[in-house]
């Protein structure tokens, strides 16, 4: 609405400039330019006028809208990365007290043992170094990650652990957020009781495009039916990754959980550095404000330059000139703005990018 009338109120201004413009150029009297002036004509500068300053501001109004977004955009993305970070960052403390906890009572029961156990857990926490500050890791990765992680679990529980854990995904892209297999079956042996007699049962496998983790239940009473920290940094991570959401399924022998398998790396934006897809859209909207500027000044300039070469010499249209030269630079410019196949600067600038590349 605002726009509506500052285009009125524009448009109420245009008329008596020109009404002004066209009387110094007339060199008659007052009252007869007036009786001989033609409504009509002021009709269409008013016309003219409201539709070039509304359209100049709705573009600006648009424009600002538009920033806003970008930046909403780019807040909550580097919140999503902060969060990211931060639970990411919750892995390596986290695994490395319950390891400690497991050599602890290795220590006292084997000593021999407890000494195996030691050199494989610093193969195990360096996988866990190398993985934990990235947003996706391959499924083939994490289920060798999680056969290593289950001998080492063996050497503690021994025959109170079966696991059955395939070697290798049925496709080669699928991925899943890292580490969340060992958070799962660490999840399993925390909350229940495990002895040879009842062991504890994990199987892993691929269904529908998911990654299912199935173990019985042998609850701990201490625990009762807490889920603990694993389930839900995992299921936080997968929430910032994929709109696709890890299940549960909870009954009374079997606890199930359902990971999606994912194809492709998503990358949370750095809190650092602008996304490319915000510099594509802070170039368009800098070419925009480029052309309009241009568009702008042509349409305040050529005129101008019309009145002069009036008022000076008008056996000679000298004005042509300028007013084809300009405009057809400027009809190059929204072809440019308008048709973005039409920069061939910024397609050999990609064509030299991609060479580079390939040469490198």
């Amino acid at each position: 609405m605002q726009i509506l009338f500052i285009s009125i109120a524009n448009g109420f201004v245009f008329v008596p400039v020109v009404f002004l413009m066209r009387f110094i150029v007339s060199h008659k009297a007052v009252y007869v330019f007036y009786q001989e002036e033609n409504t009509a004509k002021y009709l269409i500068a008013f016309v003219v006028a409201f539709l070039a300053t509304y359209a100049y501001y709705s573009f600006y109004a648009q424009q600002q809208v538009q920033k806003q977004k970008i930046k909403e955009q780019t807040f909550l993305a580097g919140s999503a990365s902060a969060k990211f970070d931060a639970l990411k960052n919750q892995l390596d403390p986290h695994f490395l007290f319950n390891s400690l906890n497991v050599l602890t009572g290795l220590i006292d029961e084997n000593p021999e043992k407890a000494q195996a156990f030691t050199t494989a857990l610093s193969k195990v926490y360096r996988y866990v170094l190398e993985q934990k500050n990235k947003e996706l890791v391959s499924l083939d990765e994490e289920l060798n990650f999680a056969r290593t992680y289950i001998n080492l679990l063996k050497m503690r529980f021994e025959d109170s652990i079966l696991a059955e854990i395939p070697t290798r995904s049925s496709q080669p892209e699928f991925k899943i957020v890292p580490l969340s297999l060992q958070l799962l079956l660490e999840n399993a042996v925390k909350h229940n009781l495990l002895s040879p007699q009842q062991p504890l049962k994990i199987k892993v496998y691929e269904q529908d495009g998911l990654l299912v983790v199935e173990n019985s239940l042998n609850i701990k009473e201490s625990i009762g039916s807490k889920t603990g920290f694993g389930l839900e940094n995992i299921k936080q991570r997968y929430a910032l990754l994929s709109s696709k959401k890890m299940s549960i399924e909870n009954s009374e022998n079997q606890f199930i959980i359902k990971l999606p398998l994912l194809t492709k790396n998503i990358v949370i934006m750095n809190t650092k550095t602008m996304s490319e897809s915000y510099i594509r859209a802070r170039k368009r909207v800098d070419d925009l404000k480029e052309f309009y500027g241009n568009l702008i000044s042509y349409l305040l300039v050529i005129p101008f330059l019309i009145f002069i070469n009036y008022r000076t010499y008008w056996g000679f249209h000298w004005f042509w000139f300028p007013m084809f030269g300009w405009g057809i630079g400027l009809a190059i410019h929204a072809l440019k703005v308008y048709m973005p196949s039409y920069g061939w600067e910024d397609r050999k600038i990609k064509e030299f990018m991609e060479r580079e590349k390939r040469n490198n």
